[in-house]
């Protein structure tokens, strides 16, 4: 059986993907799918930089504002109904385009990953949460540093969730998880793809960061953590662990100072982005677009039209 045809456009945070994938998917009549992980969370709009109705100019959306932020989303429900999402999308005789930051969520898709070789070990699960809770994130983050440093190195200390998967994988199988991720990269692309990665000079990227922090804050980022908090969520949830929310949380709690509080979201934010631009360049057959190289975004369009004719993705 024929591949199905699937754009890909990626980036780090803040890049400028949302304005270039809308061109992209008017160009070749396509849909998007968003590859975000908090992107899927309703009422989580300012944090994370979500695309408004208005933006959307017509192109229909995927994968947004699908469940509440006392959920659990992970990637494997992601890979599951972005693999559906691509097949409705092409027997609708459209283009489907992963558009988002989340590289694990992307390579999940685009190489098939199967997640079922290991089980859950609830019992391990919850004796590594109970000793986060206990001695610190940074603490359990130092037990996965001892076991498979190359996880612990693109795994953030924050992202407990992750560094439980990765010591719970070591475990298991004795293997580590960076090595399964490596040879997962190895495979061939379950797509007839082009994976587009748009990027920008460093200094120039972190500063539309900051601009952007500053953008959040004014439109009410504060009152958007608040009104979660109020109506239950917890700042150890999934949803809460997101750039732009646990940074947020201990200002509210009298822990910070604001200024402490948006310094660390920067920061973190900007480390964020470097560990992206890490990601994108292990995978294989990744098309670079840096922004600095080109007169205008209508010629990093008509580049990325170029290659997907010449893969004959598009007519």
């Amino acid at each position: 059986m024929d591949k199905l045809p699937l754009l890909i456009l990626t980036g780090p945070t803040a890049v400028g993907k949302t304005n270039l994938s809308i061109r992209l998917a008017k160009a070749v009549n396509g849909e998007i799918i968003s590859a975000d992980s908090m992107q899927v969370y309703r009422r989580m709009d300012i944090g994370t930089a979500k695309i408004k109705k208005e933006e959307m100019c017509g192109v229909p959306h995927h994968l947004i504002d699908i469940c509440e932020p006392t959920e659990d989303y992970n990637v494997v429900r992601f890979a599951t109904e972005a693999k559906r999402l691509i097949r409705e999308i092409t027997e609708r005789g459209h283009i489907p385009i992963l558009v988002g930051g989340t590289g694990f969520y992307i390579q999940a898709v685009l190489y098939d990953i199967d997640f079922t070789k290991t089980e859950e070990d609830t019992a391990y699960r919850e004796e590594l949460a109970a000793f986060a809770d206990k001695y610190g994130a940074e603490a359990l983050h130092a037990e996965l540093a001892k076991v498979d440093p190359a996880s612990a190195e693109a795994i953030h200390a924050n992202n407990v969730k992750r560094v439980i998967r990765a010591l719970e994988f070591y475990r298991q199988t004795g293997g580590k998880i960076s090595e399964h991720n490596e040879e997962q990269r190895g495979k061939e692309s379950a797509y007839h793809s082009a994976y587009f990665v748009l990027t920008q000079d460093r200094a120039v990227l972190y500063d539309r960061i900051e601009k952007r922090i500053d953008s959040m804050l004014s439109e009410g980022l504060l009152d958007e953590v608040k009104a979660l908090l109020a109506e239950g969520c917890k700042p150890e949830m999934v949803s809460m662990q997101g750039l732009g929310y646990k940074e947020i949380v201990p200002y509210l709690n009298g822990e910070c100072t604001l200024d402490e509080a948006i310094y660390i979201l920067k920061r973190d934010t900007r480390h964020f982005a470097k560990r992206q631009l890490t990601w994108f360049k292990r995978e294989r057959e990744v098309l670079w677009f840096d922004k600095g190289l080109y007169e205008s975004e209508d010629a990093i369009l008509e580049a990325m039209l170029t290659e997907a004719r010449n893969r004959r993705i598009i007519a």
